[in-house]
């Protein structure tokens, strides 16, 4: 039976922009369903006592010096880290929201992380995300109305309280039927669960 990849994200996140293209590549080697879930990180991290390990100074040196760039040479992925970081995501991940109701939401997710972890962009900026999905051939002014919606809003914070009642306490997070996994250094052992289904 095929699986299905529930992907909880944030666009702010290093880690989930690796996980998103990863996820890509190994499209083309598994059969699986992938169901991208946006949320909001910050929203997480106040309500599981979590943060960011960039708040952990040495930590925060290791991922940046060593652990990202190895995982970015390793899958082939351009990463640049953010000297804006970290980005307040609200109207990105309410985007997110809205783009994925409008079935644009990989075209919506191609176009912000390349925007913030290739290019250094500061998406917190408002005109900068109306350049970065104008430049994408994406209505900006439309998405970012949007993100003022009261629909969009619910749904992003459903999405996240669902998060946070599964367990999630960061991005990116991945869910296999019932079985969790954090990180996107532990895709590897998603595809141990998929490749005894090929």
């Amino acid at each position: 039976m095929k699986k299905n990849i529930q992907f909880y994200f944030d666009v702010g996140s290093p880690t989930a922009y690796l996980a998103y293209h990863r996820l890509d590549q190994i499209k083309n080697i598994y059969d699986f369903d992938l169901q991208f879930i946006p949320i909001l990180l910050g929203g997480v991290f106040k309500s599981t006592g979590n943060s960011s390990p960039a708040m952990v100074p040495a930590k925060g040196q290791y991922m940046g010096q060593f652990d990202l760039p190895r995982f970015s040479k390793l899958y082939g992925v351009p990463l640049n880290l953010n000297p804006h970081f970290p980005i307040n995501t609200l109207t990105l991940m309410r985007g997110a929201v809205f783009a994925q109701q409008n079935d644009i939401l990989e075209r919506y997710l191609d176009a912000v992380f390349q925007s913030i972890w290739v290019h250094k962009k500061n998406l917190g900026v408002l005109a900068e995300v109306y350049e970065t999905l104008t430049a994408a051939d994406l209505n900006g002014q439309e998405i970012i109305e949007a993100t003022k919606d009261q629909d969009i809003k619910d749904v992003l914070i459903a999405n996240t309280e669902n998060a946070i009642e599964r367990g999630v306490f960061g991005v990116p997070t991945f869910f296999v039927d019932s079985e969790m996994f954090f990180g996107q250094d532990r895709i590897q052992f998603i595809e141990v669960l998929l490749s005894k289904l090929n």
